[in-house]
C-alpha cells in the first residue's frame, strides 16, 4: 500500500459526488464551477471532474490550473496581482476581479497574448472578504464600466463568496441583493451580464431544498463534492459520501507513561499554553505524522476508542488506553476534515494513493 503518512484518494466516490451534485445543480439551470484547489488539482480530482458534466474547473492558484489536464474553461478563484496579469491570461479563461487596477493590467496581458478573458466581477454582500462592498454602489458602476471599456475583456458576470471569511450564510437576502445588482448593471450598461456566480458550496443547501433565487446561475463547489458535507453547517449532503479521503499513520512508539508532565511547565514548541488532564498512567502511541503534514484539529481518528492528545511538528500523540491491541507498525486511520485535507494535499511529506473503490 505504500509508505505512510498517506492520504487515500477514492476515486469513484469522488465523481460520485460531482455527479451527484453537478447532475442537482444543471436540473435547476445552475451552471457548475468544480474547485480543485483543495486536493492541489490532484490529477485523479481533475479526471473525476473532467468526467461530471461540469462547466468550468476553477482553482486559486496559477500553478494548478497549469497543471491540470483539462478542456473545461478555466476559472481563476483568487483575485488576481496586478503583476500576475499574463499569467492570470495564460492559466485561465475566466477570473474573479475586485480592482480596476488590476482589471487594466488584464486588459493590457490579454491584448498582449491576443486573448479575451472573462471577468466576474466580484461584490462583498457582507462577508467582508473580496468584493466591492454592496452598498458602494458608484465603485460597483466604476468597475464595471472599466471592464466594458478594455477591448480585450469582457464583463462576464457578478459574484460573491460567502462564509469563508465573515461566516455570513447565503440566503434570500444577500443573494437577492446581488441579483438586484446586476439587473442594474445590465441596465445601466446595456449588456447581457449573463452569469451571477451565488458563491460557493454555502449556496448549495439553497439550491437543494429548492430555494436558491432563480436568477442566480452559477456556484462554485469544492468543500461539498469532496467532503459530502455542506460547509458553515457541517450536515451530511444526502446522496453523497463523506469518507471520499482518509488518512494513515504508522505508530512509531507505543508505551505506558503517565498522563501529566513531570517538571516545571511552560509554553510549547508552538508558543502555546496547553492544559493537561491528569488521567493516571496511559497506554500512550506516537503517530508519525505531525504538523508539517497535516492540520491535526481536522482529524478524527476511524477507531473511536482512540483519542488525539496532541501533536508536534513530526509526531502525533494519540491516547490507546481503550485500544490496547495495537503495536509499533500498525497503520492508524483518520478522516480529514476540509482543512486538514488542505494541508495534507498541500504536504510534500504526505503520499498521495488513488484507489478505485
Amino acid at each position: 500500500m505504500g509508505q505512510n503518512p498517506k492520504l487515500i484518494i477514492r476515486k469513484q466516490k469522488l465523481l460520485h459526488n460531482m455527479k451527484t451534485l453537478v447532475n442537482a445543480a444543471h436540473a435547476q439551470g445552475v451552471q457548475i464551477a468544480l474547485v480543485s484547489k483543495v486536493v492541489c488539482a490532484h490529477p485523479a480530482a481533475i479526471d473525476c471532474i473532467n468526467e461530471s458534466s461540469a462547466d468550468m474547473l476553477a482553482d486559486s492558484r496559477v500553478e494548478n490550473l497549469n497543471a491540470a489536464d483539462s478542456n473545461l474553461p478555466k476559472l481563476m478563484l483568487r483575485i488576481g496581482m496586478p503583476e500576475a496579469a499574463e499569467e492570470i491570461v495564460c492559466a485561465s479563461d475566466i477570473s474573479l476581479e475586485s480592482e480596476i487596477e488590476t482589471i487594466l493590467a488584464l486588459n493590457k496581458a490579454a491584448e498582449k497574448l491576443d486573448k479575451k478573458h472573462r471577468v466576474i466581477l466580484m461584490i462583498d454582500l457582507g462577508d467582508l472578504r473580496e468584493g466591492i462592498f454592496f452598498k458602494d454602489w458608484d465603485q460597483i458602476l466604476k468597475a464595471a464600466q472599466t471592464v466594458q471599456s478594455c477591448p480585450h475583456l469582457d464583463l462576464y458576470g457578478t459574484g460573491t463568496n460567502l462564509t469563508c471569511y465573515g461566516s455570513v450564510l447565503p440566503d434570500l437576502e444577500n443573494l437577492g441583493t446581488l441579483v438586484s445588482i446586476t439587473e442594474r448593471l445590465r441596465k445601466e450598461l446595456s449588456l447581457p451580464i449573463p452569469v451571477i456566480s451565488g458563491g460557493n458550496s454555502t449556496s448549495l443547501q439553497l439550491l437543494l431544498d429548492g430555494t436558491l433565487p432563480k436568477e442566480i446561475n452559477h456556484l462554485r463547489l469544492g468543500e461539498s463534492v469532496m467532503c459530502g458535507m455542506i460547509p458553515g453547517m457541517y450536515t451530511p449532503i444526502p446522496g453523497c459520501y463523506q469518507d471520499v479521503f482518509q488518512l494513515d499513520a504508522t505508530i512509531v512508539e507505543c508505551k505506558t507513561k503517565p498522563s501529566y508532565p513531570i517538571g516545571t511547565l511552560s509554553r510549547n514548541a508552538f508558543g502555546e499554553t496547553v492544559e493537561y488532564v491528569d488521567k493516571g498512567m496511559m497506554r500512550r502511541a506516537i503517530a508519525a505524522v505531525g504538523r508539517q503534514d497535516v492540520r491535526i484539529d481536522g482529524l478524527t481518528p476511524l477507531d473511536t476508542r482512540i483519542e488525539i492528545i496532541g501533536a508536534s511538528s513530526d509526531h502525533l500523540i494519540l491516547d490507546l488506553t481503550k485500544a490496547p491491541e495495537y503495536r509499533v507498525g500498525d497503520t492508524v486511520s483518520f478522516a480529514p476534515d476540509y482543512g486538514a485535507l488542505l494541508s495534507a494535499s498541500t504536504s510534500a511529506y504526505v503520499k498521495k494513493e488513488v484507489v478505485d473503490e
